[in-house]
């Protein structure tokens, strides 16, 4: 994988998918007033005018905290002399009495601005989704510690464009942590500094890098189980968190680049028990090498064994227990919030069906959302807390478009 923003088979760059995606639009007069601050921002515009996630279906609410970590083991260069990885990351969790703190935006108000005006779309920032994520509410107590799910974003994407199954997996009693890869990415500091995707060569934006990204949020988990809080600012942590993580229980999961970091990290570190990849393509440079002898799930859509050799390399090296499925007529950004977001956005601006279709694929936009909290759901329950179901073991008739591939 280069620096350069990501290609799909079909050529189109991320950002051209959602400039394109977004286009009939472009006329209509919508307000941009997106609030400052996580905290704030829910009072910003009605609910009834923004988009909306699909919530989980978990027995639990789910909490939300940000952390800003430095991982001191690594200068940046680009960031200047005695200055090091810089990262923002968030922490989902079981939660409970969560009625008086506030739900999290999908994306901080700057970082949505910013990622919409990349694509020439800033009318659309009062939209913005709002997720299930109660800041700073305190940790369900448990008599057991929490397994811990980290998540890596795919190229020129952000943190959130996985809420779907992040806050899924947190609602059945994991911690999802996700980061924010700095340079691939748009980042909103605690200082209200804004960082947007860099287009430098000399960036740590590849698959290694997200993957370093990967092992120190590892390092950041341990922290915290330990009781030990990693943000670098000091701030204060919901009530529970510290000493509720389990670092024995952790695995990862990514979508796109993301994928491919995941693989790269899971063969690296031990401490990754189970991964999962979203649509991966598997490409690296050197490329990926090694057995692993751990469980990996491969959800292809576009980059398949049967097109990429990288992929199916890489699968050929996998020693543990393996999966590899595909839903029938899903894109590359179908495994993803983007399922469910982009059909209110046809609904809203008119887009014909086929319009709709060139962006998302042609499966079912409410199915692709079950697939994704399903399957993930499943994985990592079979493989982090040894609760072996069904779905796993071949085609369910509850989501006919899965296919399991030999």
């Amino acid at each position: 994988m280069t620096t350069t923003p990501f290609i799909s088979r079909k050529g189109m760059t991320r950002r051209s998918m959602l400039g394109a995606a977004l286009a009939a639009g472009a006329a209509v007069p919508l307000a941009a007033a997106a609030g400052p601050a996580w905290a704030d921002q829910a009072a910003a515009v009605p609910a009834t005018k923004r988009l909306v996630l699909p919530g989980p279906t978990g027995p639990y609410p789910v909490g939300t905290v940000q952390l800003h970590l430095v991982d001191r083991s690594r200068p940046d260069d680009i960031a200047g002399p005695a200055h090091f990885r810089e990262l923002m990351a968030t922490v989902w969790y079981p939660a409970q009495n969560v009625e008086r703190y506030p739900v999290a935006p999908w994306m901080p108000a700057g970082a949505f601005q910013a990622f919409l005006a990349d694509a020439g779309f800033s009318e659309l920032a009062s939209l913005g989704p709002l997720t299930t994520g109660h800041v700073g509410a305190p940790v369900r107590r448990s008599e057991r510690r929490l397994p811990v799910v980290v998540f890596s974003h795919g190229a020129h994407s952000h943190q959130g464009d996985h809420t779907v199954i992040v806050q899924e997996l947190a609602s059945h009693g994991y911690a999802a942590v996700t980061v924010a890869h700095q340079y691939d990415t748009y980042t909103e500091f605690p200082d209200g500094r804004l960082a947007v995707p860099s287009y430098d060569r000399q960036a740590p934006t590849l698959p290694g890098d997200f993957a370093a990204d990967l092992r120190f949020l590892l390092d950041c988990v341990e922290q915290l189980a330990a009781g030990r809080n990693p943000d670098v600012d000091h701030r204060e942590l919901p009530a529970g968190l510290l000493g509720s993580l389990d670092p024995r229980r952790m695995g990862a999961f990514g979508w796109s680049k993301g994928g491919t970091a995941t693989a790269c990290a899971t063969l690296a570190d031990g401490r990754i028990r189970a991964g999962l990849s979203l649509d991966g393509p598997m490409q690296m440079n050197p490329p990926l090498a090694g057995d692993l002898d751990r469980p990996f799930m491969m959800m292809s859509a576009e980059f398949t064994r049967a097109t990429d050799p990288e992929a199916a390399a890489f699968w050929s090296h996998l020693r543990g227990w393996r999966l590899n499925i595909q839903a029938q007529g899903a894109a590359h950004i179908s495994y993803g919030d983007n399922e469910a977001l982009f059909p209110q956005v046809a609904k809203l601006l008119g887009w014909s069906g086929q319009q709709l279709q060139d962006v998302i694929g042609t499966l079912d936009p409410d199915q692709a959302v079950k697939i994704q909290q399903a399957y993930a759901l499943a994985f990592f329950d079979e493989h982090l807390r040894h609760r072996r179901g069904h779905l796993l073991a071949g085609p369910s008739p509850a989501f006919p478009a899965v296919t399991y591939l030999p």
